[in-house]
């Protein structure tokens, strides 16, 4: 079985088709119900954030596999296939992996170094797990890869190279200005009370703003967020949440909002902006994180308004110089590739081992009993000693060679030793895979919960 991922992103499709292509938490779990049912895939794993869906597998086939999770990312997403395969980029093991790596560590997001990205992948193999759609490939897989861009993020400035999609969009809105001078004392209405939404009220509570408006259609959501900006010790902003019918009302008052929802159409229509400006004098600043888009883009072309959306963000990012610690991290991506491979390709030789020394017991105890047999004047101190004698003996034949082709093993193009090994042991095959289903069942155990 092989590591294959399929998706698209910013930087392989326009905002117009990602914005179609996003996927609600419900035809997340049916994408992924409808893989594992697939059969070139025996996993499966969905990364899905406002600007990439990749679908991650286990295949046994590779052409089939492309085909198949293809077909699945189009019916799941709502684009055609035909018109979405000209988007669609393809990585298969180590590309794979290295490609993952690079996304954990921010090197592949809009923003070069956010970190949101960790939160998301998080959320990814959670949902795998639950699901149990994630299983000892990418479970490993997906913990690695947080692992690694922790590590990234530790050892290296690549948060000095960016920063979140919120700061970044603030950075726009404010055009030039600092940000904490451009928000103070602003009045801010922030739709939805989602991660985005929190880190969104979050900053501008850092930010120095007078007032914080949460609007959510889950009232409780918004009530939590609230309670939140009002802890003690936190940021003391004046924050209050309204029911999403008071929108209109409120945008009439805000100086900031910041928009992202789940919603499929459009939570502000040009015809509401629209509204809002009449009669104002003051201008209005939107900032829309949602994908797909939250606001009207009919509102860039407002008198007043200045809006920032996802389309923009890209556009603007593109020019964004990268930080030299960005060379650092693909070091530490290339170096973690290899040790990941590494590990795979060790393990995936260590049920042939197990049913190697399985095997050598199994001889070890039938010369033993044929011994007994024909020596039954043997005492219990004599026959330890020559069970004992036999077993040191088979070990340490077996020592050196299941050591180096462990080594061996775990060097690029080391996947055959596994199948010289059963060969010239003339291993059952059955034996073997049944090593490999007990020590996946165990690996299960040991990774249910751990994200």
């Amino acid at each position: 079985m092989s590591l294959l991922v399929v998706g698209l992103s910013h930087r392989s499709a326009p905002v117009s088709v990602l914005e179609r292509a996003s996927l609600s938490g419900d035809a997340r779990a049916k994408l992924l119900h409808d893989t594992l049912a697939a059969e070139p895939a025996a996993e499966g794993a969905v990364l899905a954030t406002c600007n990439r869906i990749e679908l991650y597998a286990d295949v046994d086939k590779f052409h089939a596999g492309v085909a198949e999770l293809s077909t699945l990312l189009a019916q799941h997403s709502g684009v055609g296939l035909e018109e979405l395969t000209p988007y669609l980029y393809v990585h298969y093991e180590d590309r794979a992996v290295h490609h993952l790596f690079s996304v954990a560590c921010g090197l592949d997001s809009m923003v070069v170094g956010e970190g949101q990205i960790l939160g998301q992948i998080k959320d990814a193999l959670a949902v795998g797990q639950e699901l149990h759609t994630a299983g000892r490939l990418l479970n490993d897989l997906f913990q690695q890869a947080l692992r690694v861009g922790k590590r990234a993020h530790s050892e290296t400035g690549i948060d000095r190279a960016g920063q979140s999609l919120v700061t970044f969009g603030l950075e726009q809105l404010a055009d030039g200005a600092d940000v904490d001078s451009w928000a103070k004392g602003k009045r801010a209405l922030v739709i939805g009370a989602g991660s985005m939404s929190s880190l969104a009220a979050a900053t501008l509570a850092r930010a120095g703003v007078g007032e914080i408006v949460i609007a959510n259609r889950t009232a409780a959501r918004a009530d939590r967020l609230v309670e939140i900006l009002r802890e003690p010790g936190g940021t003391g902003v004046a924050a209050r949440a309204v029911e999403m019918v008071a929108v209109g009302d409120e945008l009439t008052r805000a100086d900031i909002v910041v928009s992202c929802t789940g919603a499929t159409g459009l939570v502000l229509t040009g015809e509401a902006v629209e509204t809002a400006m009449q009669g104002r004098g003051e201008p209005l600043f939107l900032l829309d994180l949602a994908m797909p888009r939250d606001i009207d883009a009919a509102a860039h072309r407002m008198p007043g308004v200045r809006l920032v959306d996802i389309e923009s963000l890209a556009e603007a990012s593109a020019d964004a110089p990268m930080a030299a610690d960005v060379d650092q991290v693909r070091t530490i991506v290339s170096d973690e590739v290899a040790a990941f491979g590494a590990a795979q390709r060790a393990a995936h030789i260590t049920p042939t081992v197990v049913a190697l020394r399985a095997m050598a017991a199994d001889v070890v105890a039938g010369e033993v009993a044929r011994l007994e047999g024909r020596l039954p004047g043997l005492d219990d101190k004599q026959r330890a000693e020559i069970t004992q004698t036999v077993r040191r003996v088979v070990d340490k034949l077996l020592h050196a060679p299941t050591v180096r082709v462990k080594q061996l093993a775990s060097e690029p193009g080391g996947a055959g030793y596994a199948d010289a090994l059963r060969t010239l042991f003339d291993l059952d095959p059955g034996t073997v895979a049944s090593v490999s289903r007990a020590d996946l069942n165990d690996g299960d155990v040991k990774n249910r919960g751990r994200v």
